[in-house]
């Protein structure tokens, strides 16, 4: 999908600054760049590529800013490759880097503190011109999650700091929009209850289809259940983790005990909304069963997509904190790595060697995505979840995701 931090970014910068957009998901960036200029938005599974990018753009003698995740976690290990890194959402430190750029005072760090006004931001998508993006378009309603769950950076990024955007806003964005497939990114759609209800009261009439991530409590509330159904949500992405009681209290995620996942699937597929699970193997109480048990669940309740991840601590995460600590890493950092392949493990398990949790993941992967359980899930998907649109959207994603994960596993960063 379109990169939002660059529309964000396009939206608060001045109009005599001209910009230009290089992604390397759908392009190949030039060897050399004629600007006074280059910013990044770096993620942790991104910073080895980040940092040879900035290394060769600033022998050339170009400035390099950093922004993103990764550098807000850990900005002096970013210094070593940029000339400036900003911390925290940077639409409101933008326009002070590019004076301080063309002024050449440019500082080593600029410090947004999380949360702050959303209003009025602008999202200007014209920088993504001529771009071979896919067809979903990303807007964003709200920033920040109410829980903390150990493996989550988005608590470590933004904290207690919960903020949306004007109901009115997003819906007049959404609905100008060409495209008529639309993903909320939201970390948690779930965050503010009569925000959302009003959100989806604005959707109702701009014929989307959409889909978000949101947490399982939300399956609780079957009017808003309905709501999202009527204003055009057709798939929701949930974060199941494990089917271990045990591992979600570890996990910090107890509370998604109270809302048996049966049940709930069930609920969302009566009102025609599809299931994306994601699920989290290498808990201290998974074992080599896990794998199997998992996939069962998956098919048995005729989730259209998954994500099974090697459990994988990230800088600045309490889980990172805790396996440092008990001496559980198997690499100081497995982002800068050569011997590290992407869905590889990084630590040691409780009741698996490493190997075998790099196996039973890729494993199931396997098994879910295999042709076979594609067709199924196609040509008998979930009760409520039959129309040709929601087909189509599941045969899509499938293969999609089958395409994406034959591409990267086991491939080294960077």
């Amino acid at each position: 999908m379109e990169p939002l931090a660059f529309a964000v970014l396009k939206g608060v910068t001045p109009a005599d600054v001209e910009c230009e957009l290089w992604d390397e998901k759908v392009e190949k960036i030039p060897e050399r760049l004629e600007t006074d200029l280059v910013a990044m938005t770096v993620e942790t599974f991104t910073a080895r590529r980040a940092y040879l990018l900035a290394d060769r753009f600033r022998a050339q003698g170009l400035k390099v800013v950093a922004g993103g995740y990764h550098p807000t976690f850990l900005p002096q290990e970013a210094l070593t490759h940029f000339d400036a890194v900003v911390c925290g959402d940077a639409e409101t430190l933008w326009p002070q880097v590019l004076l301080d750029a063309a002024g050449g005072r440019l500082q080593s760090v600029y410090r947004q503190p999380a949360g702050g006004e959303m209003r009025g931001l602008r999202y200007d998508r014209e920088i993504f011109g001529g771009k071979r993006y896919g067809r979903v378009t990303p807007v964003q309603f709200s920033r920040g999650c109410r829980f903390a769950c150990d493996f989550c950076s988005i608590h470590a990024f933004y904290g207690r700091a919960l903020s949306h955007r004007p109901v009115d806003e997003v819906v007049a964005e959404a609905c100008a929009l060409r495209s008529r497939y639309v993903f909320l990114v939201d970390d948690n759609l779930f965050v503010n209850v009569e925000a959302l209800r009003g959100l989806l009261a604005g959707l109702k009439g701009c014929g989307l289809r959409w889909g978000c991530q949101i947490s399982l409590d939300v399956a609780a509330d079957e009017n808003l259940l309905a709501a999202m159904a009527e204003s055009g949500c057709v798939a929701a992405l949930i974060g199941f983790e494990s089917l271990d009681g045990a591992n979600l209290v570890q996990m910090r995620k107890k509370w998604n005990t109270r809302h048996p996942y049966r049940e709930a699937i069930a609920r969302f597929h009566a009102h025609g909304i599809m299931i994306y699970g994601s699920f989290i193997f290498g808990y201290d109480q998974d074992d080599r069963d896990v794998f199997a048990r998992t996939v069962d669940f998956a098919l048995e309740n005729q989730l259209f997509l998954v994500n099974f991840s090697a459990l994988t601590p990230t800088p600045a995460s309490a889980l990172y904190a805790r396996m440092e600590k008990e001496e559980r890493l198997l690499y100081s950092r497995w982002w800068l790595d050569g011997g590290y392949g992407y869905g590889d493990a990084v630590y040691r398990p409780g009741l698996l060697t490493p190997q075998q949790l790099t196996e039973g993941c890729r494993w199931a992967r396997g098994q879910f995505y295999g042709y076979r359980n594609i067709a199924r899930r196609v040509l008998w998907p979930a009760p409520g979840c039959a129309t040709f649109g929601h087909r189509l959207i599941s045969l899509a994603a499938n293969l999609t995701s089958r395409h994406t994960l034959d591409r990267k596993l086991g491939r080294p960063l960077g």
